[in-house]
């Protein structure tokens, strides 16, 4: 259930070779800036932009005047960048993917069609295939105590390696507004949280998240 397998459709993102030859999604997290500008370079000239140094905008995207797009960048066809968005660098933006007034992205891959549209932070996650972030839900990278993130799932633990890691979102997944999922979480395939919930560890595939004592599965 943590697998790149498990929790992503790798034909729903530009990003698809950047996970080739990796188990764990939050595998990819220290390539992503490299991966950009590879693949950057590739991409036609009439169906992408290229605006300043390793930034590719597809060019039937929409990128409000207001947004910072920091480098390296690449943003795919149809998305929306929306007012004040800042997307700090090393950001993949699917195609028809929303980011919205106010949401900061840092080290992210969004797959097609994922949802940040209000007040979000993404730092060193990736979202899958229509994945959504409510209004105020943000992704916490960084543990209090500095110390390397641990994805843990009851007594089992595997070693990301990594100070910093946000959040791993499976396809479909839905966020309530006003959520904080804490560094190493994983959401499987289809599954909620509550609005205002705290997060940590790994919720199933049809997960529903109520809180730490309380998920069920949906039927």
């Amino acid at each position: 259930m943590y697998t790149i397998n498990d929790l992503l459709d790798l034909s729903k993102t530009i990003a698809a070779p950047l996970f080739a030859g990796k188990t764990y999604p939050w595998d990819v997290l220290a390539d992503i800036s490299d991966f950009i500008i590879a693949l950057g370079s590739t991409l036609p000239e009439e169906e992408y932009e290229k605006r300043g140094e390793n930034v590719w905008i597809a060019r039937d995207a929409e990128v409000f005047p207001s947004a910072y797009i920091g480098s390296p960048c690449i943003i795919d066809h149809g998305a929306q960048v929306r007012h004040c968005a800042f997307i700090r660098g090393s950001a993949i933006v699917g195609k028809n993917a929303v980011v919205g007034n106010s949401t900061e992205l840092k080290n992210v891959v969004l797959f097609d069609n994922v949802q940040t549209p209000h007040y979000n932070y993404v730092g060193d996650s990736v979202l899958g295939y229509k994945a959504h972030m409510g209004a105020g839900s943000i992704t916490s990278n960084v543990k209090s105590d500095k110390t390397l993130v641990v994805i843990k799932n009851g007594d089992e633990l595997i070693e990301t390696g990594r100070k910093k890691v946000g959040a791993i979102l499976g396809d479909c997944v839905e966020i309530g507004c006003n959520s904080v999922l804490n560094p190493g979480t994983v959401l499987g395939r289809r599954a909620s949280v509550y609005p205002t919930s705290c997060v940590r560890g790994v919720i199933p595939e049809d997960g529903i998240y109520k809180s730490k004592d309380d998920i069920v599965i949906r039927k």
